[in-house]
């Protein structure tokens, strides 16, 4: 053994001590977080992994950027090889790769092949930060100087690395050994060396300790940088939320006597996956860039949220640790008012935008909703227009004052029977508040219920037995309320022996479809534009032959969109009547901006930068279509609000897919 192996042993110890002492104290500070099982259905996780993590299809979203990492990810999977092989050389001397033979040869190749890619990656990547200014970026001093650091040791690596090589090649007199290929390297050795030199073998240890160096400096500085994400993405992204229960709000169990804190006030009420998304944030910018609260100017940056997050954690965690008593200032501050405002959390539509483009599927709403439960559940500490909300959905069912007797009034005339009159039908139709009492989205709902007549579908209504699904009660942190319609909905659904349910509303399909069941309550959902496209398919809903040249552009619910992954749907039956020209905004689908009313925003004022619905309306009138189609009334609502502020009422209709295929269907007596 040599003085060089001695040394390097020394070195190595040294470094992963340091790495896993400094991982356990991250380790530590995230078991300090509430108790949650996401070890559940690992094929599914796997899944996730190979597709999100390994395969970067969220960072692909967006092309430039999404490259640039895609080749800096993959560049450093396939350098680990160089880096083993480095390290084990600390060991051993003379090892090397070879034995895995033609393997080998593939790895050689690769990595001189991607190590000019990675080059390319990075330096592009410093232009976008420093030169192109890209807004997202923008992370402050100490955030630049902390990526900058990074992308430096990661073009330290790779020259490290072409040194490395470069030195091998023209140590062996410039003749390759069986299976290896290194096209670069082979290129570059003739050019700096001559045979047989010694300047190569100075070449190789110096760039062999300087690699050995940079990649342990990297690994020990990733603990305390943002870019911890480079060990903490790839197990966020498999303990991410799948399933129906990738959208819905986890339940609070009310009837525990021993629980003393509802929602969160401080990081150890979130739960340890909360905690453990805040040291996986790589701060990119992609939430905040892609939110509706943000980009209109409100204080909201989901970024900044799950950043204090981890944050907090820092700075409290270690004094918990230690038994610092409450005395202590810093242990005494909170998460919610000392690092995250109140305006913040409030800002939040809930529209998913942010979860939607985490490229390691932080899960920023579950944790806004958790704060604003300890906001509502334990300081009573909420927007004063919420207090005749909360009032009205405890004593009518409705966030709105109306009497909860006239829940089936739009029905009058219509011969719809109730399931208290005859509950032997396939579909149960659940009205919704704002289907039910709200004047204009009455008609959307008379219109959904006459194409179900038309196709001579079977369904029931329950009149003045249903009750608001909850939704809006939940997200705005009051988790009391919405449990309390929730059971009571689920008891009456039960009860009657429901089966399948059709709704008009998003948020109402949401809450039935991935939120009952956490309550008992598993029913068959679909919304009307699913229904709809299926009765046309089916040729039970026949259309008129011809219409009126009509040019339409379709609003995506974010609740249908996002949240249920309904884009179609509601495409495919605009698309199926004569003389209709469906034109797309610029942000549509997955990338389609909120209206503005989710989350309990429908019922709060917006008293920062400019309001969501009116940036969206613009976005619309842009395409020049003549009508506005939506498939949700709180979307229907806020459109028909944007088109009167630019006093384009007499121009643009804003109308409900449903009213738009009565409109064009041939009506049977």
């Amino acid at each position: 053994m040599t003085i060089k192996n001695l040394i390097f042993i020394l070195v190595f110890l040294s470094a992963f001590g340091l790495l896993f002492y400094n991982l356990r104290r991250i380790l530590s500070y995230i078991k300090l977080g509430q108790k949650e099982n996401r070890f559940d259905n690992p094929k599914e996780r796997i899944k996730n992994v190979m597709k999100i993590a390994f395969g970067q299809s969220k960072l692909l979203r967006d092309p430039i950027a999404g490259t640039i990492h895609f080749l800096i990810f993959w560049g450093f999977m396939l350098f680990l090889f160089a880096v083993i092989e480095a390290i084990l050389q600390g060991f051993y001397s003379p090892f090397t790769l070879q034995f895995l033979g033609p393997v080998y040869g593939a790895i050689t190749f690769v990595q001189d092949i991607f190590g000019l890619f990675v080059i390319a990656a990075v330096l592009w990547a410093l232009y976008r930060r420093f030169v192109q200014k890209v807004p997202r970026l923008d992370i402050g001093k100490e955030g630049n100087f902390d990526a900058s650091l990074i992308l430096f040791l990661i073009l330290g690596v790779i020259l490290s690395m072409f040194g490395q090589n470069i030195a091998h090649v023209a140590n062996n007199n410039f003749v390759l050994s069986e299976f290896e290929v290194r096209p670069i390297s082979s290129f570059l050795a003739p050019q700096l060396f001559k045979e047989g030199g010694s300047e190569s073998i100075i070449l190789f240890e110096v760039s062999w300790w300087l690699h050995i160096l940079i990649v342990f400096g990297f690994m020990n500085f990733l603990p305390f940088s943002k870019h911890s994400h480079v060990i903490t993405s790839i197990p966020n992204v498999y303990f991410s939320k799948i399933g129906s229960d990738k959208y819905a709000l986890k339940k609070i169990n009310l009837e525990d006597e021993n629980v003393t804190q509802y929602g969160a006030a401080d990081f150890e009420h979130l739960s340890w996956k909360q905690i453990f998304d805040g040291f996986s944030c790589t701060e990119c910018g992609r939430c905040t860039a892609a939110c509706p609260a943000s980009i209109t100017g409100k204080k909201l940056s989901p970024r900044e949220i799950i950043v204090n997050i981890r944050h907090r954690t820092e700075d409290k965690a270690p004094l918990v640790l230690a038994g610092v008593g409450e005395d202590n200032e810093v242990v005494q501050k909170t998460l919610i008012h000392n690092y995250i405002s109140d305006e913040e959390l409030w800002a939040c539509t809930t529209c998913m935008a942010c979860v939607y483009e985490c490229p390691v599927t932080i899960e920023h709403v579950d944790s806004i909703v958790d704060m604003r439960r300890n906001l509502v559940l334990m300081e009573s500490n909420f927007p004063p227009e919420l207090n005749v909300v909360f009032k009205n959905i405890e004593t009518n069912f409705t966030p709105w004052a109306f009497n909860a007797q006239d829940r089936a009034n739009w029905a009058e005339g219509m011969n719809i029977k109730t399931m208290a009159d005859d509950r032997n039908s396939e579909y149960l139709f659940w009205v919704g508040c704002a289907g039910s009492f709200d004047a204009r989205y009455q008609k959307v709902t008379k219109a959904i219920a006459k194409l179900m007549q038309n196709a001579n579908i079977d369904f029931r209504i329950l009149g003045i037995e249903e009750k608001c699904n909850g939704d809006t009660a939940r997200r705005l942190g009051n988790e009391y309320l919405a449990q309390t319609l929730i059971q009571e909905n689920v008891q009456t659904l039960n009860n009657y022996g429901v089966k399948k349910i059709v709704t008009g509303c998003p948020h109402c399909y949401n809450s039935l479809k991935n939120e009952y069941p956490q309550f008992g309550g598993k029913f068959e959902v679909v919304h009307h534009t699913e229904l709809i496209e299926r009765l046309l398919e089916e040729g039970k809903i026949k259309l008129k032959e011809s219409g009126s040249e009509s040019k339409i552009t379709y609003h995506d619910s974010c609740y249908l969109g996002r949240y249920n992954d309904i884009y179609d749907s509601p495409r495919k039956s605009l698309q199926n009547l004569k003389n209709v020209n469906l034109v797309e905004m610029e942000r549509s689908r997955d990338k389609g901006f909120c209206c503005g009313a989710g989350g309990g925003r429908m019922f709060l004022e917006e008293k920062e930068g400019t309001r969501i619905n009116i940036n969206r309306t613009e976005e619309a009138l842009k395409t020049n279509a003549d009508t506005i189609a939506s498939a949700c009334p709180f979307c229907m609502t806020m459109m028909n609000d944007g088109v009167k502020a630019f006093e384009k009422q007499n121009d643009v209709y804003v109308k409900d897919v449903a009213e738009i295929v009565l409109e064009n269907s041939i009506i049977n007596n």
